[in-house]
């Protein structure tokens, strides 16, 4: 409790910053769960999905911290709704993390050749997203010592569109990936069919969900 409250005397960001991290930590254990698929490492797939789905429940205890110790005063530098809607969209990313790595351990999901190309790009423009998104709630500090204007909001600007332009390739990369696994339909379970269709949709929202964190984060600060 005095965590949380000593964040918000030290910057109005800083909770929402320190529960960013936590999300970040779910994504980029991504990358390593879908190596081990790549290795049909199927232990360690189980092993990483445990410790997503840990990391995701204390992402949500530090959710559930801030908004249970969120001020209501006049001095933060944006409004209380903006801020959880900002939360919520942080708190979407590690449940999508999470769900992600779920799906994978439903099966052991044979390899796709085939695919491994573009799946290789997908998980990696998904997670580089969220990174990317990650790193603007890092630059907040400074937009506030900037009144919220001058290179910094250009910078800030700079990385929304470079989010939004990274989730419009993964939407590029998934209509290849959908095309190719439809036509692999003959060849393959349908279970299997029926699962990746599942894992595509959750990771892509991944970066749906950084580009609509960005954007907000643009919205509540009026950066044009």
């Amino acid at each position: 409790m005095r965590t949380i409250a000593n964040l918000f005397r030290s910057s109005p960001f800083a909770p929402l910053q320190s529960h960013m991290e936590r999300v970040s930590q779910c994504v980029q254990k991504l990358e390593l769960l879908y190596d081990a698929y790549t290795k049909s490492d199927y232990e360690q797939i189980e092993k990483l999905a445990a410790e997503i789905s840990e990391l995701e429940h204390l992402a949500d205890l530090a959710k559930n911290e801030i908004r249970n110790n969120l001020p209501r005063g006049i001095f933060l530098a944006i409004n209380r709704a903006d801020l959880l809607d900002i939360l919520s969209l942080q708190d979407t990313i590690a449940d999508k993390a999470e769900d992600t790595a779920v799906l994978f351990t439903m099966k052991h999901l044979e390899p796709l050749p085939e695919m491994a190309e573009e799946m290789k790009i997908f998980v990696e423009k998904n997670i580089k997203s969220v990174n990317e998104a990650h790193l603007i709630l890092k630059q907040l500090d400074e937009l506030i010592e900037a009144s919220f204007g001058g290179k910094e909001a250009h910078l800030v600007s700079e990385m929304v569109d470079n989010v939004a332009f990274m989730e419009h390739e993964v939407d590029m990369i998934q209509v290849k990936l959908l095309k190719k696994l439809f036509a692999l339909e003959d060849k393959l379970p349908y279970s299997s069919f029926y699962l990746w269709t599942h894992i595509f949709r959750t990771m892509a929202a991944l970066s749906n969900t950084a580009e609509k964190l960005a954007n907000r984060v643009r919205m509540v600060l009026d950066i044009k």
